[in-house]
């Protein structure tokens, strides 16, 4: 489950393992490991990424299916617009 996690979300974002590498300081081959199932990332890197991509440790390991977005230090109006944004696509 959370190899699938990471590779959709590197995916969705348009990323490259090499681009996501760079981001948290590791090899490519590491990030293949994970999206392979070969190894898990520590309890650290779980975190670190859980932060690269706005989703939370629970998401990523199944525990909670709706990925939330880190809206923190955003206006109300700026909240509100995101709101606004999620509603049209959902619409789509």
């Amino acid at each position: 489950m959370l190899n699938e996690k990471i590779k959709a979300l590197r995916l969705a974002g348009n990323y490259s393992q090499v681009d996501i590498a760079e981001k948290l300081s590791v090899t490519k081959q590491t990030i293949s490991n994970w999206e392979n199932n070969n190894i898990q990332p520590s309890i650290d890197m779980l975190v670190k990424i859980a932060d690269l991509f706005g989703v939370t440790t629970d998401y990523l390991l199944g525990r909670d299916t709706a990925p939330r977005i880190d809206v923190s230090g955003l206006s109300d109006k700026e909240i509100q617009h995101i709101n606004m944004i999620v509603n049209d696509i959902r619409k789509t």
